[in-house]
């Protein structure tokens, strides 16, 4: 580009967000790789690797243009490919799925503060990627048969409108029961999918982490998925709504970690806030006071877990700071 601009601050920390998350991705898939032992899974991983390896290459040439330091990020130093393998029975792949998911709602968030064309075609590019590969994770999936398909229902015939002024209230509130919209079952089937597979990650996490408070931390993650699995799961069987059983790969008897305890603490807190944007998009389209409720206090709860997280991060010297705005004040005195 001829006498392009300056990247602006939210292009700048769009692309510091992005390094971080892609190099955990990296090293997640170097170690997947290695110990995968079957064929389909490990040529997946090993073609979403060479293809965000040079993107992330990209992002440290914007940077090195402008001046600018490049991110640490994740190295060779966080991920050891020679430990045992740590989970088996498709969770690389579900726990892969899982980070596009992530991926996708991130990169449309950040092509929305891009202004630059190049860096539009980036976020672009990167969008394409991921959904491209998600899919490819997907239909691995499901004809593996890891991956149930959500509840199927009787298709709609007619178009009706609410006309029920309790619509919004509960049955316990209104003494009335009204039947979960697919939209409602939709969010909270997520829910319970994603941390299944959330759940698995952090107990191996527990099984293998160094630091004690680490360990500990890890331990309260897994009851807190478990938490939420089991409550969620109640509200969709009070509707007598059966929920397909979502396997989440399997953790071994491994006690050899795969990844540094710096890389597992930013993992869980990606997938911490992750789950929080998932509990706030479910309390914004349900129409059911009860659901809205219960999002509520699962927000609350991980929402306080992820910060106990950053917390320790910051006490290891773990927590890379982010680019921040120009201080003039500071600059005047």
């Amino acid at each position: 580009m001829a006498n392009k601009p300056k990247l602006c601050s939210t292009e700048i920390g769009a692309l510091w967000m992005t390094y971080q998350k892609k190099t955990v991705i990296l090293r997640m898939l170097e170690y997947f790789i290695a110990n995968s032992d079957d064929k389909k899974a490990k040529s997946l991983m090993e073609g979403l690797w060479k293809k965000l390896k040079p993107k992330v290459k990209k992002i440290e040439d914007l940077f090195r243009e402008e001046g600018a330091a490049i991110p640490i990020g994740f190295s060779s130093d966080d991920v050891f490919t020679e430990a045992a393998k740590l989970y088996d029975h498709g969770f690389d792949i579900m726990f892969m799925r899982v980070l596009k998911q992530i991926s996708m709602g991130m990169y449309t968030l950040h092509l929305s503060m891009a202004y630059r064309e190049d860096i539009v075609t980036l976020y672009s590019e990167l969008t394409a990627l991921t959904q491209t590969y998600y899919n490819e994770f997907t239909q691995y999936l499901l004809t593996s048969g890891i991956l149930p398909r959500p509840t199927y229902i009787s298709v709609p015939e007619s178009v009706e409108f609410i006309t029920d002024k309790n619509y919004m209230k509960s049955s316990i509130l209104s003494g009335s029961k009204r039947t979960l919209s697919t939209i409602e079952f939709a969010y909270l089937y997520h829910s319970i999918e994603t941390n299944i597979t959330g759940m698995q990650m952090i107990t191996g996490f527990a099984q293998t982490a160094h630091d004690e408070k680490v360990r500990k931390y890890f331990q309260k993650g897994k009851e807190l998925s478990k938490e939420i699995i089991n409550e969620t799961s109640k509200l969709l069987e009070k509707d007598d709504i059966h929920v397909p059983a979502t396997p989440g790969g399997t953790v071994t008897n491994s006690q050899e970690a795969p990844f540094s305890d710096k890389l597992m603490l930013y993992c869980t807190y990606l997938l911490s806030n992750f789950g929080l944007g998932g509990q706030g998009f479910g309390a914004a389209f349900s129409m059911r006071h009860d659901l809205n409720l219960k999002s509520g206090v699962f927000a609350k709860d991980v929402y306080g877990y992820a910060r106990e997280g950053v917390e320790l991060m910051i006490a290891n010297n773990w927590m890379e700071e982010p680019p921040h705005m120009d201080q003039h004040d500071d600059l005047l005195k």
